[in-house]
């Protein structure tokens, strides 16, 4: 027998109406003070009360009355305001640091990437410079007359109990967020980090060819392939976090060996190094952008390694997504990162093989689409956690 419910407090209940009027203005914008009576259930009187609360705390802002129908007085619509409260992504990348501000409408307002190569380098001083960039991102935000309330990362690698474990990088059981934590000003929501292929599915949603897509599967893709797994709009965590490991499903189990310590995996075939170093341009000086314009180049050129180079990373994802698609059966496929940029090459062959590996008893195979973010869809995503964080609880800011 369950227990009873436990009475609200008062106060407790205007927490949670003020972050339900909130939650309807982010989706209805610009929206009336009437017409969110009407959504939330509560009196208009409520509701102008909250709305008064919101305009406080600078979270949403009125535009000019508008009349809705042909009766009654002319109501003021709300929107979200454009700041000065902002969230604060950073990502970790083998090739890149990244960072982004976002104010609360989603709007980009600072955007930086930093090409390094991270691979082996120590995680302190890796840390350390991405610390550095962040509060460089904070600093000019505050010039620019934005607050930023909290900071999300996005990280390659599994988290498990505030510690990183990232092949790619090198790194074994880091205390990422607590070395960051300590770098970082205070800041009222403060810091959270998390698997970059999860976050990168929830920009994808948010910002991205995500929104709308009920369930889908986003892959990420540069060094490592991950996946994030979006389940009727909701991420999808699993038990223990490291759902998504789509670079580690193996692919051909005489391939090589990887650093997971298994032989033959996805990323082995489909990862930037991989498919680089099969193209022929691997040793090309220069950074993994130039490197990968010049694959894009030789792709377009009719380059008979590049090609098939591309049709093996194809084909790989292939084999790994067909398993996928068959035991989560997606809307959506959605290409991230690098394999955004080689979508024109990628999609054909997956789409062929996830129709004949099942379609028939689907009824409907999913729709695949490259992100138009590219490599910002985890730092972006990051970012709107820190504001999803705030139209969950609006008094945080305060």
């Amino acid at each position: 027998m369950t227990a009873p419910p436990r009475p609200t407090h008062i106060d407790t209940m205007r927490e949670r109406n003020l972050a339900l009027v909130l939650q309807e203005i982010a989706r209805r914008q610009p929206v009336t003070r009437a017409r969110l009576a009407e959504l939330t259930g509560l009196t208009k009187t409520t509701v102008t009360g909250q709305v008064a609360a919101l305009e406080g705390l600078r979270l949403v802002t009125s535009g000019g009355p508008v009349r809705e129908g042909a009766r009654g007085r002319p109501g003021a619509p709300v929107s979200l305001a454009p700041g000065p409260v902002a969230g604060l992504g950073l990502e970790v990348n083998g090739h890149y640091l990244a960072a982004c501000v976002l104010d609360l409408t989603g709007g980009v307002r600072l955007s930086e990437t930093y090409a390094c190569d991270n691979r082996g380098r120590d995680a302190r001083d890796t840390l350390a410079a991405l610390a550095a960039l962040a509060r460089q991102m904070i600093t000019r935000s505050t010039e620019a007359g934005l607050a930023v309330v909290g900071t999300a990362v996005a990280l390659p690698g599994v988290i498990a109990e505030d510690r990183v474990n990232a092949p790619n990088l090198g790194w074994d059981s880091v205390p990422a967020a607590a070395l960051l934590d300590d770098a970082l000003p205070v800041q009222t929501i403060g810091l959270t980090v998390d698997n970059e292929a999860n976050l990168g599915a929830l920009g994808e949603r948010w910002y991205g060819v995500g929104r709308g897509a009920g369930s889908y599967i986003y892959l990420s893709g540069e060094i490592g392939i991950g996946a994030g797994i979006v389940v009727d709009g909701e991420l999808f965590r699993s038990a223990h976090g490291s759902a998504g490991e789509l670079g580690h499903v193996v692919v051909d189990p005489d391939g090589p060996a990887c650093r997971c310590g298994g032989a033959g995996c996805l990323e082995q075939v489909a990862g930037l190094d991989a498919v680089l170093r099969a193209a022929g341009v691997s040793d090309t000086s220069g950074t993994s952008e130039s490197r990968l314009s010049e694959l894009l180049r030789r792709l377009a050129d009719g380059d008979h390694d590049a090609l098939r180079a591309v049709d093996a990373a194809g084909r790989g994802l292939a084999v790994a997504l067909v398993g996928a698609v068959n035991l989560l059966d997606p809307d959506t496929i959605i290409l991230g990162g690098l394999l955004a940029r080689l979508a024109f090459w990628l999609i054909p062959p997956i789409e062929g093989a996830v129709i004949r590996g099942g379609g028939k008893l689907r009824g409907r195979t999913p729709v695949l689409r490259a992100s138009t973010l590219e490599a910002g869809s985890a730092v972006r995503g990051a970012a709107g956690t820190v504001l999803a964080a705030v139209l969950a609880d609006p008094l945080s800011v305060a």
